[in-house]
């Protein structure tokens, strides 16, 4: 499919000009093993690639996506905790000292949080999602109660407030709430906005955001 030649494509431009400019850096990767000091939780999105928009190089972040940047609160039931593997493996074996939680503008699964118009379907057919972003059901309903639910300025303020639940949701992980009171863990929040190009930092103490 023309989709995959296009991945090829890029894949020699990188074995050609990319790969050996770093060679020396994925050799030392390899030879060394990982050890970023920084986590990034972001959206799935394709338009928010985390490496592109930090302009970092091979084995300085350690990253986990999924739909909304979501990190479910801390529990021990059976299933496969995805999101929670990954937040234990970066700060328990890892030892990374910062996580960052990465919102973004135009976020589909904050918008489908906020309208609510997923709920019901079977899994397959939005199921999945709706079952995800029922994490934000609280968060929803200061949003709703403000700006309704069909503005840019409540879809906006939704995906601001999903990065308040994750990070939230991270010191419920008694791990990450030991690391972080010994100071051996920052916890941030970021939004970055699509059609501005601009990130946002999370003031944790007064929660808002402001403009890097």
């Amino acid at each position: 499919m023309p989709e995959f030649r296009e991945l090829l494509h890029g894949y020699r431009r990188f074995r050609e000009e990319g790969y050996p400019k770093q060679r020396a850096r994925y050799d030392k990767l390899v030879t060394e093993g990982q050890h970023p000091k920084l986590m990034i939780i972001g959206c799935s999105d394709s338009r928010v690639d985390p490496a592109q928009i930090f302009d970092v190089d091979p084995g300085e972040i350690f990253v986990v996506r999924n739909v909304a940047a979501l990190v479910p609160p801390y529990e021990i039931t059976a299933g496969q905790h995805g999101v929670s593997a990954a937040v234990e493996f970066a700060v328990q074996f890892l030892k990374v000292r910062q996580i960052v939680v990465m919102g973004h503008g135009m976020c589909g699964g904050c918008k489908a949080a906020l309208t609510q118009d997923l709920q019901g379907n079977e899994a397959g057919a939005g199921g999945f999602v709706a079952n995800w972003v029922h994490l934000l059901d609280e968060a929803r309903e200061p949003v709703a109660a403000k700006f309704g639910t069909e503005s840019r300025e409540a879809e906006r303020e939704m995906e601001l407030a999903a990065v308040g639940v994750s990070i939230d949701n991270l010191r419920t992980f008694p791990f990450v709430r030991d690391a972080e009171e010994r100071g051996d863990l920052k916890l941030r929040g970021t939004f970055f906005a699509i059609s501005e190009g601009v990130l946002y930092l999370r003031n944790e103490e007064t929660r808002e955001f402001e403009a890097v």
